[in-house]
């Protein structure tokens, strides 16, 4: 599916954002990620940095994927989609747990963040050609 000058410079800012926000999850935003993870996980410290670590890990492989991997953009688009439906819980639950993290640190910039998800998961699938593909393909 053909994508245009727009939707192909979204998709390069998302990836970049990706794999930005996945280098962060191994570095520099370690902890703040590690406050995100939901608490009906089992609270080891291990298996929070595990949880951590290899979201960043996958994080980072969209990222990429979203820059390079333009034959294959629309399976791309909607597993990032996916993937951010996946990790939705923890953002609820850093919204009804009250958990401080990434600058959010009111009820209010925490429940405006989850609103954002939608957009995440929307510019996944816009930006790759992968929203007009689902609709094409249910109306047939």
């Amino acid at each position: 599916m053909k994508t245009n000058i727009f939707q192909n410079t979204a998709r390069i800012i998302l990836g970049g954002f990706m794999t930005l926000a996945g280098i962060g999850h191994l570095t520099f935003q370690r902890e703040e990620f590690q406050a995100q993870v939901p608490r009906w996980l089992p609270s080891d410290p291990a298996f929070i940095d595990f949880v951590v670590v290899s979201s960043g890990i996958v994080e980072i492989l969209f990222g990429l994927a979203m820059i390079f991997l333009v034959k294959h953009k629309i399976k791309v688009g909607i597993a990032l989609a996916i993937f951010f439906v996946l990790v939705f819980p923890g953002n609820i639950s850093q919204y009804t747990n009250g958990i401080d993290a990434f600058g959010l640190d009111t009820d209010t910039k925490r429940l405006v963040r989850l609103f954002f998800q939608p957009v995440l998961i929307l510019w996944a699938l816009w930006s790759t050609g992968a929203l007009k593909y689902l609709f094409n393909k249910s109306n047939n």
